[in-house]
């Protein structure tokens, strides 16, 4: 497996993996977005996978998380904005698009960008999203955020939180390991951004612009997830035209952490067979 690269003078800092031979200007960039209790080391083994297929991938800390600065105000439309900039700072070209694959917040954090700056966006893999947050009446996301808060407001911080949410989102067939290194990324999240990365999730609603995403897509979903749950991964998948949708075996919603063979194998197969030209 390649060592990564950490890049800190770039509109996101990220982990970037190159392929064997291939420069800067020539290799296809592809843009891992992580959800909103992970970072830039979310994808230990995609990263090297995506590399070994001659992409040059970029690992990204989202705004606020890791070594990426803060953004005001702290919303999708902005989060999409930091990765449209990294897109461009990458390919060297504000209209070249890139590869990009977002889980969870992270696929939310996709969809806006497909929205408002589809050219950056070559092709779309959606990994334990949903194109919404919850009821459109705001109670739901009222409840949901209180429940989400009650640890920090404790003083349990983020590693209590940690504690409690890692294992209740794991599928059946998690190995305790890979939930220690889950539940320590959860657990490094400065407390300010995961506030406000929650508050900026519950308002999230791009279920209108499915139908108008127009690239290679693949919605993929844990077996076991309860936060995204396949049943919205294939409602999902039916309204975006031509998408292609996977749910992985034993898996929950932490899935390219819990089982990286999994769903570096699902991920593999549809760049193969879609993505090799649309990159």
């Amino acid at each position: 497996m390649s060592e990564p690269r950490l890049v800190t003078d770039a509109p996101l800092a990220h982990l970037e993996w190159r392929p064997a031979g291939a420069g800067r200007a020539r290799a296809p960039v592809a843009v891992l977005l992580h959800g909103v209790g992970g970072g830039r080391e979310g994808f230990p083994a995609t990263g090297p996978a995506l590399a070994a297929q001659g992409f040059r991938v970029l690992a990204a800390d989202q705004p606020g998380y890791g070594l990426s600065g803060p953004i005001e105000p702290h919303d999708m439309a902005g989060m999409a904005e930091a990765v449209r900039r990294l897109i461009a700072w990458a390919t060297g070209d504000p209209q070249h698009g890139a590869f990009v694959v977002g889980h969870s917040m992270g696929g939310m954090v996709a969809q806006e960008l497909a929205a408002s700056a589809p050219h950056a966006v070559r092709a779309l893999v959606l990994a334990a999203t949903s194109p919404a947050f919850g009821s459109p009446d705001g109670a739901w996301q009222a409840g949901f955020l209180r429940s989400r808060f009650a640890p920090l407001d404790a003083g349990l911080g983020m590693p209590g939180l940690a504690a409690q949410l890692v294992p209740a989102m794991a599928g059946r067939d998690a190995q305790p390991q890979r939930l220690a290194v889950a539940q320590a990324l959860m657990a490094g999240v400065p407390e300010g951004t995961y506030r406000r990365a929650l508050a900026a999730l519950v308002r999230f609603d791009r279920r209108e612009a499915l139908a108008r995403i127009a690239v290679p897509t693949l919605v993929v979903t844990g077996e076991d997830d309860r936060t995204a749950a396949p049943e919205v991964a294939r409602r999902m998948a039916a309204r975006i035209p031509g998408a292609e949708v996977a749910i992985v075996p034993g898996t929950g919603h932490l899935l390219m952490l819990e089982q990286p063979e999994r769903f570096d194998h699902v991920l593999l197969d549809f760049v193969a067979r879609r993505v090799g030209t649309a990159a």
